[in-house]
């Protein structure tokens, strides 16, 4: 009697997005892998326990939080795929009803963030300083939590917040300038955009710099990348094909999931520069150093 190899189930954390639900709802499969989708939401919540004790198999991951676990000589491989990017110039915002306030004059101001190794913190401070030429030193940042590496401190110009803080009741009642927000932006009438006309804004930076800013990407274990290389294989596979799956509804617009080396490396290499700026990295990390962890297992498919 001939029995089959069962394949290995993989412990997956991973949002559900257009591009990720028939790989999510079991429509997209692989014969080489089994997906066991954990139920996360907010999928941060995710990020610590995947970053510091590899608490699952595959993991989306914040694109800071990898390099920083990078950095940290945590056993995680990035496999070449964006999941979520978005443009950033949005999610800087201010209390109208205390006053204007200008891009322009952040200098001394109060500027609320949930973590400074956030990675929209850092995508927004990026675009502030290189710009808008804010001095990005002189603005006083504030944080309600910290960062989702143990071993990471902020820098000593970065003030926490009490553990009992909330960053809007904090802009609402005039103890922040400014707070920068990612998919919790409010609705209320009070709070404007720091930065006019963002969308403009953000179609400019496209021009200039031809990607999306990168928020999370995918990750495995060195352990599983170790023992079932053709499950990791699998696995990158399917998050393209789940991409392709929703190419025609994405055509025309800007691709946010970028997929392969060759895509990557540009967009990685000016990620990481603005990290080291904002005193993110323990160490310096190299493009090369990032991709060798997974080249030899996806060859010329991760191109």
């Amino acid at each position: 009697m001939s029995t089959s190899i069962q394949p290995p189930r993989l412990n997956t954390a991973l949002k559900t997005y257009s591009h990720t639900q028939a790989l999510k709802s079991g429509k997209l499969t692989d014969p080489a892998v089994e997906l066991i989708f954990a139920d996360i939401e907010p999928i941060h919540r995710a990020f610590a326990p995947m970053a510091r004790r590899q608490a699952y198999d595959v993991s989306e991951l914040a694109i800071v939080t990898y390099l920083q676990a990078k950095a940290y000589g945590k056993p995680l491989v990035l496999l070449p795929a964006v999941v979520a990017a978005r443009f950033q110039q949005g999610c800087i915002i201010y209390n109208a009803e205390r006053g204007k306030l200008d891009v322009s004059s952040l200098a001394g101001k109060k500027v609320g963030v949930r973590a400074y190794s956030q990675t929209t913190g850092m995508w927004v401070r990026a675009i502030l300083g290189q710009t808008y030429g804010v001095p990005l030193d002189q603005v006083k940042w504030v944080t309600i939590e910290g960062a989702h590496l143990e071993e990471y401190a902020d820098p000593s110009f970065v003030r926490r917040a009490g553990a009992d803080k909330k960053l809007l009741t904090m802009l609402r009642d005039g103890e922040l300038d400014a707070a920068i927000l990612g998919n919790d932006l409010p609705d209320g009438p009070e709070f404007k955009p720091l930065i006019d006309n963002a969308a403009a804004a953000d179609r400019q930076w496209y021009a200039r710099h031809h990607y999306v800013p990168i928020n999370h990407v995918v990750v495995v274990t060195k352990a599983v990348a170790d023992a079932n290389p053709l499950a990791v294989r699998a696995v990158y596979d399917l998050l393209s094909r789940g991409k392709a799956a929703v190419a025609a509804q994405n055509a025309g617009k800007p691709d946010k999931l970028l997929f392969g080396y060759d895509a990557l490396r540009g967009p990685l290499e000016e990620t990481l520069a603005f990290c080291e700026e904002q005193q993110l990295l323990p160490r310096k990390l190299t493009i090369d150093e990032i991709f060798a962890d997974s080249f030899d297992i996806l060859g010329d498919a991760g191109r």
